[in-house]
């Protein structure tokens, strides 16, 4: 198929662009994952190793507190929470990096740039599957059978997934210009690891802390998460529910927005 490239044609015509250079999104996330785990000794078993043991240093963090097993058991209640965390942590450090890491491809060939970010959330999905699939045998292992809220599960996901996405666009853009962002992501990452319920349910946060605490978006969507996978014992904050939602939708409005705006400069700035 024979493209030309016209004055003015690549802003009318973007959206029928991302969807003509699709297989370029499939190459870019392949091309990631290869190089993720290219001359490594384990390869892809990274992907369970580190749920696994970020996991279990925090099921001995909650033994220290004093946080007794209830009806779940500690490993599954805790990797219900870190799956989601690292999925959105991974994709938004990876996308927020993602032009600057490409700079050389962007700087010299034509298309959409949105697809770079894209392909690094597309990235940190892979991973998160195979993960997540270990969460299946792991409630296997201990008898325990998820029951019908398992049918939102794929909506808590796309939740994560357009989360980390819109953030990731926002940042992107700005760490073209502003390259303090690759100091930031890491830092606000590490410590809103410890903010949200990744070791612990909301449920055991004080009733007074809960709306403040509410204010990270990713309490509702790992609540979601968590309750529909372990069921009715984690009933999410319908409130922070919405709450997570809304910020969702306008972090993806914001990011593709200032993402746009700011396309074009990319290559000169770079």
């Amino acid at each position: 198929m024979k493209i030309i490239i016209e004055p003015g044609q690549s802003a009318k015509n973007y959206w029928l662009d991302l969807w003509r250079y699709r297989e370029l999104l499939y190459i870019f996330a392949w091309r990631d994952i290869s190089v993720r785990y290219k001359q490594t000794a384990l390869g892809v078993a990274w992907a369970l190793v580190r749920p696994l043991l970020t996991m279990a240093a925090f099921v001995f963090f909650r033994r220290m507190a004093g946080l007794h097993p209830g009806a779940i058991p500690d490993p599954i209640l805790v990797y219900a929470g870190v799956l989601p965390w690292q999925f959105f942590s991974t994709a938004l450090a990876e996308s927020s990096s993602s032009v600057i890491g490409n700079a050389n491809l962007i700087s010299k060939v034509y298309f959409p740039r949105l697809l770079v970010p894209c392909a690094s959330v597309a990235t940190s999905f892979a991973d998160f599957l195979v993960s997540l699939a270990l969460l299946f045998v792991m409630m296997a292992w201990y008898g325990f059978a998820p029951g019908w809220p398992l049918v939102f599960l794929p909506l808590f996901v796309l939740l994560i997934l357009a989360l980390s996405l819109g953030l990731g666009l926002l940042l992107a853009a700005l760490n073209v210009e502003y390259r303090d962002i690759r100091y930031i992501v890491p830092f606000f990452l590490q410590f809103g690891v410890f903010i949200s319920p990744v070791a612990f349910s909301t449920h055991d946060v004080p009733a007074e802390w809960r709306l403040v605490y509410g204010l990270n978006p990713m309490v509702g969507a790992i609540d979601g998460f968590r309750w529909s996978l372990l069921g009715d014992a984690f009933t999410p904050d319908w409130s922070l529910l919405f709450f997570s939602g809304a910020f969702t939708s306008a972090a993806v409005w914001a990011g593709v927005v200032y993402f746009r705006r700011m396309e074009n400069k990319f290559a000169d700035v770079i």
